[in-house]
């Protein structure tokens, strides 16, 4: 039984300690939320200034890279997600310019169409360091080139070749390529070709059993042989496996994204995910929305009922033009401008029908619009979960930024070069340490692109068997 004179002193130690467990509180609590926000947004920044922030695919338009325009890339250009001064503004210190094509037919024609289009962007990558702004930017052709012209206080530019149609059939194109500044390439792109089965062969069905070609597989000994690194964007999941079983060099993923995540043909699963860790290579996550965040089964309800009520009303749209209540199915990550010229060509078809008619039309959309909601669009915080959970899967040495931007990319928070800092400061928010981002941002992409470089000496010296 507890005393009167024992009581007291207990309620008095039980006061005093609820006074000092308050005062605490109050002291903890002086810190106001607003100044931690400001010291974490500073924290970022110091970092965001001090590690190469390296993106490994953004798309380019040759016509924009004229030293005689009064718009071009070293200039600005209105409405591009990436140009020289968005750059300048993001703290944005490097990036893969993408020497892009399309597929085409697999003849004579189409490889040489190709091949100009691919000429065409190398020169204007080159124009860009040489002729546009060759003091705000260096070429770089060796991880150790980059390292170099970002101390120097410039832009890094690197060149990287996605899609290995314009090769045609001639093998000797992989070494002028390479030659011409391609740091990377992805053997196929939307579509199997000569090289490699595509992504799309999932629904559209494959060319080569699920993997590469004959001469996809030489192309892969040459690309070793000269230290362009082999890329696995785009290709087939079987391809992939191959290009890892082939390759006598890390591989990366260029603009990929995680599957475990966002179920579509073009992000990565986690056995693809433990075989690049186990070759050492890296996966360079993409800032794409519609692969960063999706619900597939909803998209794909949408765009069949989309179809069936066109079809109904007898409207013809362009290939990848959805209209109405679409925005691009499961495969989705389209190069730009599309989706805004079948929207066009459905609102003048429907000016063509009467008002009675139009209305029926458009009170159908609406009701596939609210059946099938589209996903919100995907943001900065979204695009680092990625991030996080290859980190998680398979380790911090394996995982890299990439945007697409001017190829589709973009998320909210991150949607033109000037927002970079967005990402360092996600990072950041999450605990990440400076090591570690700079390990992100370039640390990671730069030693694959070293070890290609190692691996391809050894080949020409003959210490290692292409």
């Amino acid at each position: 039984m507890i005393s009167p004179r024992s009581l007291v002193c207990l309620v008095s130690a039980v006061s005093v300690a609820s006074a000092c467990a308050s005062a605490g509180q109050q002291q903890a609590s002086s810190t106001p939320p607003a100044a931690a926000k400001d010291a974490l947004i500073a924290k970022a920044r110091a970092i965001h200034q001090r590690v190469l922030t390296l993106d490994t695919h953004v798309d380019i338009n040759p016509s924009q890279f004229n030293p005689d325009d009064s718009v071009n890339f070293a200039k600005g250009v209105p409405g591009r997600q990436v140009d020289l001064p968005k750059m300048e503004a993001g703290g944005y210190d490097g990036v893969f310019l993408a020497v892009y094509q399309a597929q085409g037919p697999l003849d004579s024609a189409g490889y040489a169409n190709a091949y100009r289009a691919a000429i065409a962007k190398f020169d204007a990558i080159h124009r860009l360091t040489e002729v546009l702004a060759p003091t705000r930017t260096g070429l770089a052709l060796t991880a150790a080139d980059a390292r170099r012209i970002h101390a120097a206080g410039k832009k890094v530019i690197f060149a990287g070749v996605e899609n290995g149609y314009p090769i045609g059939t001639d093998i000797t194109r992989v070494k002028e390529f390479y030659d011409r500044g391609g740091r990377y390439m992805s053997l196929a792109h939307n579509g199997n070709n000569q090289l490699s089965d595509s992504n799309t062969g999932e629904i559209q069905g494959f060319s080569y059993d699920n993997g590469l070609s004959p001469l996809g597989r030489e192309v892969i000994k040459e690309m070793n042989k000269y230290g362009m690194m082999v890329d696995f964007s785009h290709p087939s999941k079987g391809a992939m496996m191959q290009m890892l079983a082939l390759s006598k060099a890390p591989i990366i993923g260029s603009h990929s994204g995680v599957r475990a995540i966002c179920n579509q043909t073009r992000n990565a699963d986690d056995e693809q995910l433990k075989a690049l860790a186990k070759n050492g290579g890296v996966i360079q996550l993409v800032a794409v929305a519609s692969f960063v965040k999706c619900d597939p089964a909803r998209d794909s309800a949408r765009t069949a009922a989309t179809t069936a009520l066109n079809r109904e009303f007898g409207i013809v749209l362009p290939q990848g033009g959805r209209g109405g209540a679409g925005r691009g199915g499961a495969g989705g990550g389209g190069r730009g401008g599309g989706r805004g010229g079948a929207t066009a060509q459905l609102d003048s078809i429907l000016q063509t029908f009467t008002e009675a008619r139009r209305a029926e039309y458009q009170r159908r959309q609406q009701a596939i619009a609210a059946k099938y909601p589209r996903t919100p669009r995907a943001t900065v915080s979204d695009f680092v979960d990625h991030i996080d959970y290859v980190v998680k899967l398979i380790g911090i040495d394996h995982v890299g930024i990439s945007s697409d931007m001017d190829g589709g990319g973009g998320v909210d928070g991150w949607n033109s070069a000037a927002e970079t800092f967005n990402v360092t400061l996600e990072l950041v928010r999450r605990g990440y340490t400076e090591e570690q981002i700079a390990k992100i941002w370039s640390g990671n992409l730069l030693r694959v692109l070293e070890e290609c470089e190692r691996v391809a000496k050894e080949i020409q010296t003959g210490k290692i068997k292409a």
